[in-house]
């Protein structure tokens, strides 16, 4: 067991225990001094000893080294003498030169039986390559065969013409014509087997893998033969003059190096691209069929799996070879079509087949890294915004197009407006547009994505809202111009309004059509999109067609003009109305045969209303005292001419309940001083006060003077502000009633005296 190492201090302490060993140090100090020389006398010692043992190794080290380099230079002069004969016999050069005629002789028969046996073996192996390649997909029973034969007679060739490298140049071209049949037979071999490399997978499902096995035990032989080829012309290269006279054989190696499995990898490169490039051109670069019958691309690599791969050797990795290149391909005809600018169809179809493409490989356990670059650099989702783009501009182009004839064909009015089947005037835009969006919403469905759906209804109602505001800006116009300038503006404006209106309300049937059958095939994420889209396009062609209704309405009351201003006039008394009631009569039957009967409907309701605010705004605003009692008379008698009319369109009760205002304004105006509130207050309870109207009223009666007048008003007004009573919350036909201003109505008396004068 090791001593534990004792430090000064604990050496200084075990001496000086007690004050009285102080007395002892310098005895202490002398004993420590003659311990230090003595161990300082060993080491000197020691030291010298191994110094003296280390120099005498290094001699003997340096002799040994010059014994090996002598015993080297001795065995180097042994090798030399027994390597080359001429240093030991005398007659070795006669015998190197006798050797070397005797090789020659031999070598040269051998020579001149094999260019003379050549023809007949090119004779059969010509007959064996002719009848394996009638057949690419044959089973190639002649394959190894031909290949064996041909090798030795390359090698034959390229033997000999190595050796003949030192002729004449007529000795060369001789040998060169005899073997250019065998020259001819190898390049037609070669051909065969890189069309054999061509048709790998078809030549399997043929049933005759065993033809590809053939061919890679040929690509690989002709591999070895190459790599030795390969190794030798290095060493040639790398190797001393000296050193390479040795590899005598190398030189008679003038091989060609054939790089056959290169080349085969090659072929089969080129051959998947030309089938997929055959398979585009076959369906006529269509890209929706191509991709309709693209089930092959799936079932050939379930095939090269199954039956390709075994005959292949695990380091070609011909799985993956052909997966990389069939993706690679696919890549390049996807790209194609995308540069061709495909039509929205294809869009949409691509984008699913892609998904479907992925989904299939994923199933088909082929590993991601094979399937590279991604297809469409996996921005396959920009399709969706490339296919919106796309109707985007379709639909706009279309629209254009159709709008620009539509619009054409309404301001000339060259021709009278296309007569449907049911008699009604029409257009051909309702159909025409219908057939664009009823295509691309099919389209759009395909898909089987709410949100394509949903992107393609709110682009046909943005389409649809801007027709819809070009029609009502045009019929806008075109009445305006009508208005100002009937003489610059052709005519049959009413026809095609009526036709527009039939042509906005058969939009809105379809547009209803569409709507109802895509609500059962949307999710509820979309479908409350759609809807409302789709109920604002419909509104839009309902507020066109109520616009051109409107225009047709103002159209008769613009004819009507003269004849209105002398409602309540002198000739009022002489029956005017007659005149008002003709006119509309010959407007309405036109309207009732060529408008649609819904339409028809809505345009009676209207043209009541107008005449009633037409009606009553020119007794309002009178200028004229009536004549009493001839004109509660003659009021009578238009109100029974106008039950007469409107009541060829529309039912006796619901004529009461909108002329109903008629007969309260003829109790008004029949009404003594003292009854006047209770007419009146039987008109205020339906219609609100209407102090303007009823004080412009009582002035105009020629029974009434001014007192008379603002006795009643006071009464009225006393009555309204005790009642506290207001307009009615549903506002009748009263509030569309104008009353003109004091100064307004004198001016209309001044034009009116000055033109009867």
């Amino acid at each position: 067991m090791a001593t534990p190492a004792i430090s000064a201090a604990q050496a200084v302490g075990e001496f000086l225990q007690s004050p009285d060993d102080l007395q002892k140090l310098a005895a202490f100090r002398k004993k420590l001094e003659k311990e230090k020389a003595s161990i300082d006398a060993r080491l000197k010692s020691g030291v010298k000893e191994q110094l003296d043992a280390t120099r005498d190794g290094l001699r003997k080290m340096f002799g040994t080294r010059n014994s090996v380099q002598t015993v080297k230079d001795e065995l180097e002069t042994v090798d030399r003498l027994c390597s080359d004969p001429k240093y030991v016999v005398s007659t070795f050069d006669q015998i190197s030169r006798v050797s070397m005629v005797h090789r020659n002789f031999v070598q040269t028969e051998e020579m001149v039986n094999s260019l003379l046996e050549m023809s007949s073996k090119l004779d059969i192996l010509e007959d064996m390559l002719a009848r394996d390649s009638e057949d690419i997909l044959g089973p190639a029973p002649n394959l190894l065969r031909i290949h064996y034969q041909l090798t030795k007679l390359e090698s034959f060739k390229n033997q000999t013409l190595h050796q003949a490298k030192k002729s004449s140049l007529e000795v060369r071209a001789t040998l060169n014509r005899w073997f250019e049949r065998l020259n001819g037979l190898i390049e037609a071999f070669d051909q065969y087997i890189l069309a054999l490399a061509r048709n790998i997978l078809p030549i399997v499902r043929a049933g005759h893998p065993d033809v590809i096995v053939k061919l890679m035990k040929i690509v690989e032989i002709e591999g070895r033969e190459d790599e030795k080829a390969i190794a030798m012309k290095l060493v040639k290269k790398a190797a001393k003059l000296d050193v390479a006279a040795k590899f005598r054989s190398m030189q008679a190696n003038a091989r060609v190096i054939k790089h056959y499995r290169s080349k085969v990898q090659k072929c089969i490169v080129e051959s998947i691209k030309e089938k997929f490039e055959e398979a585009y051109v076959k369906e006529g670069q269509n890209a929706a069929a191509f991709l309709d019958n693209s089930l092959w691309i799936y079932q050939d690599i379930m095939r090269i799996e199954e039956d390709v791969v075994p005959c292949f050797p695990p380091s070609y990795e011909i799985y993956n070879l052909y997966v990389r290149e069939y993706h690679r391909a696919l890549n390049d005809i996807i790209n194609r079509i995308m540069e061709s600018e495909p039509e929205a169809s294809v869009l949409l179809t691509l984008h699913s087949w892609i998904k479907e493409y992925k989904k299939s490989m994923k199933e088909l356990n082929v590993p991601s890294e094979l399937l590279e670059p991604p297809l469409l650099d996996g921005n396959e989702q920009s399709l969706i915004e490339d296919y919106l783009k796309l109707i985007i501009k379709k639909l706009d182009e279309w629209s254009a197009n159709l709008m620009k004839t539509e619009v054409q064909a309404f301001t000339a009015r060259e021709e009278p407006p296309e007569v449907d089947s049911d008699g009604l005037y029409g257009m051909q835009g309702a159909v025409i547009l219908f057939q664009m969006v009823n295509q691309q919403v099919d389209l759009a469905m395909e898909s089987n994505q709410g949100m394509i759906l949903a992107r393609v209804i709110e682009e046909v109602n943005r389409v649809m809202r801007s027709i819809q505001d070009q029609w009502t800006s045009l019929i806008t116009a075109e009445y305006k111009k009508q208005i100002e300038k009937p003489e610059e503006v052709a005519g049959g404006l009413v026809e095609y309004c009526i036709a527009l209106a039939n042509d906005q309300l058969k939009s809105a049937d379809f547009a209803e059509t569409l709507s109802s059958r895509l609500e059962p095939l949307v999710s509820e994420k979309y479908r409350g999109t759609i809807n409302d889209r789709m109920n604002d396009a419909i509104d839009g062609c309902l507020d066109v067609a109520k616009k051109c209704t409107h225009i047709l309405i103002d159209i008769v009351f613009n004819d009507l003009k003269p004849a209105v201003k002398q409602l309540f006039q002198a000739p009022w008394y002489d029956g005017i109305m007659a005149q008002i009631i003709e006119t509309m009569r010959d407007y309405m039957t036109d309207y009732q045969t060529f408008l649609n009967p819904s339409l028809f409907d809505l345009l009676v309701e209207d043209i009541m209303d107008t005449f009633l605010v037409t009606y009553l705004t020119a007794l309002a605003n009178v200028n004229t005292k009536l004549k009493m009692p001839a004109a509660t008379e003659r009021l009578r008698t238009d109100i029974d001419e106008i039950y007469k009319f409107f009541g060829a369109y529309r039912k006796t009760k619901e004529l009461e309940q909108k002329f109903e205002v008629l007969e309260m304004i003829q109790s008004l105006l029949e009404a003594s001083q003292s009854l006047v509130f209770l007419s009146y207050w039987s008109f205020a309870k339906v219609h609100g006060p209407n102090i303007a109207f009823v004080e412009a009223l009582m002035k105009a009666r020629g029974d009434f003077d001014r007192s008379a007048v603002n006795e009643v008003m006071e009464s009225v007004k006393r009555k309204v502000k005790e009642e506290n009573l207001t307009d009615p919350e549903e506002p009748t036909i009263m509030k569309r009633v104008m009353i003109q201003g004091t100064f307004s109505r004198l001016l209309g008396a001044a034009t009116a005296a000055a033109s009867r004068s």
